[in-house]
């Protein structure tokens, strides 16, 4: 009967908290990042400040938990959509990573406006970021996309030396211990695919294409079989558009 009652006590705080996350979002949706906080959040759960402070002990322990959680629940939907595609198809993994993350950012707007838009007023992220595992996932997935088609890619790439210093301690430690082989261009090479991934689902989610273009979607496609075709790989036939 104990182990029951806990259980029961236990099912009912992660409700609790998953209630005070979703809401957290939803202010932050409303109003912007400066919107998330606690008393709020109590008032409209009918909870007093006293109870929420069980849960989050500070706003900035919010915060983390929800940009974790938003991380965690990217490199997942995103290592999904690459590991549906057979290991050896390195095109489809990468073109599966993009589109993996586009359908991932429009289902969650408001977890991709808060890692990626502006920072939350006053925030402090804990020693080693907010989500450290989750980022490392990320970086080290994607750049091993990468690692699979180099060195044939290299010489594809614009000329201009990159230096292991160039790049942040945690990133180069993550890399150089699953890729020891890969040089430092690679690694800049892996973080510019990700910006042109970010780049047009950024202004799609932040709603800057709706006055240009019906179709996002197709637009993103061009440019991610672009990006394929810049690392001299054959986009998969059955993602080439046909308009005729």
């Amino acid at each position: 009967m104990s182990e029951q009652r806990q259980s029961r006590r236990e099912r009912l705080r992660a409700e609790t908290s998953a209630e005070i996350k979703a809401i957290a979002l939803r202010l932050m949706a409303e109003g912007g990042p400066g919107a998330i906080s606690l008393r709020a959040i109590a008032r409209e759960m009918g909870m007093t400040a006293g109870a929420i402070y069980g849960y989050y002990a500070t706003r900035d322990d919010l915060v983390t938990t929800l940009i974790n959680d938003v991380h965690t629940s990217l490199v997942g939907a995103v290592e999904a959509a690459r590991d549906a595609r057979p290991a050896d198809d390195t095109a489809g993994r990468l073109l599966a990573w993009a589109q993996g993350f586009r359908e991932w950012a429009l289902a969650h707007p408001e977890g991709f406006r808060l890692v990626y838009g502006d920072p939350v007023p006053g925030y402090e992220p804990p020693d080693g970021g907010a989500a450290p595992e989750a980022e490392r996932r990320t970086c080290v997935g994607l750049t091993g996309l990468v690692a699979a088609v180099w060195p044939e890619a290299e010489p594809l790439q614009p000329a201009g030396g990159h230096l292991w210093s160039d790049f942040t301690p945690a990133l180069v430690s993550a890399v150089r211990e699953e890729y020891p082989g890969l040089p430092p261009a690679a690694v800049a090479l892996a973080l510019r695919l990700w910006g042109r991934m970010h780049g047009l689902v950024s202004l799609e989610v932040f709603g800057h294409l709706r006055a240009q273009t019906h179709n996002p979607g197709h637009l993103y496609l061009a440019e991610m079989l672009d990006l394929l075709r810049s690392l001299g790989l054959n986009p998969p036939a059955e993602h080439i558009p046909d308009r005729a």
